[in-house]
């Protein structure tokens, strides 16, 4: 296997959900690479239904995120603090004049990944939120009705290492002592369902 090859699965591999990042901006070429990496992405009928808006203004940035519900199985916990929230949004739009609702999510799925692993790649964390006010976010984004709001990918340098563990009953994901992050991951065996 060529060393570019091993970077992409090594990229895969190690990259993680973050909620705690560093208060250091994101450069506007980087978040557009990010948004680069996303369009082309696979596209059910090649449609290209999606759009993206790139926030990173303090101001809409603090409004958004009071509008995000962040790591469930950690409530009331779970949101970053003042000091080590998102420094910029990506947010994730289908555009209703091009999508074919049976396959926008599919969509989503891959274009979003698109934008998680570049980030990673490029040492930005990110968490792909699906838990958000809608309604109040398409009226703070200034979102016209032929647009669906599906997700917002929080975006920043990571300040938190979360740790893989391997899965013994509960998916729900902890912090130690220590604040570290631990989430529970099925093994490769338990994933493989058959070679034949």
């Amino acid at each position: 296997m060529g060393r570019a090859r091993l970077a992409v699965y090594r990229t895969i591999i190690s990259r993680r959900t973050i909620r705690r990042f560093k208060q250091k901006p994101i450069p506007k070429y980087i978040l557009k690479r990010l948004i680069n990496a996303a369009r082309l992405a696979p596209s059910a009928k090649n449609l290209q239904p999606l759009e993206f808006m790139i926030v990173t203004n303090k101001e809409i940035c603090a409004k958004v995120f009071t509008h995000l519900s962040w790591a469930g199985y950690l409530a009331p916990y779970g949101a970053p603090p003042a000091h080590k929230q998102p420094v910029a949004y990506i947010v994730v739009l289908a555009n209703k004049t091009k999508a074919e609702p049976r396959f926008t999510a599919y969509d989503i799925g891959a274009a979003i990944e698109n934008i998680l692993l570049t980030a990673w790649g490029l040492g930005i964390g990110s968490c792909w939120i699906q838990a958000v006010n809608r309604q109040k976010l398409k009226k703070i984004l200034n979102l016209p009705g032929d647009y669906w709001l599906d997700s917002v990918i929080a975006l920043g340098y990571c300040a938190e290492k979360p740790v893989i563990e391997n899965l013994k009953g509960s998916v729900k994901y902890w912090k130690d002592k220590k604040q570290a992050l631990h989430v529970p991951k099925r093994n490769l065996k338990q994933v493989i369902y058959k070679v034949i």
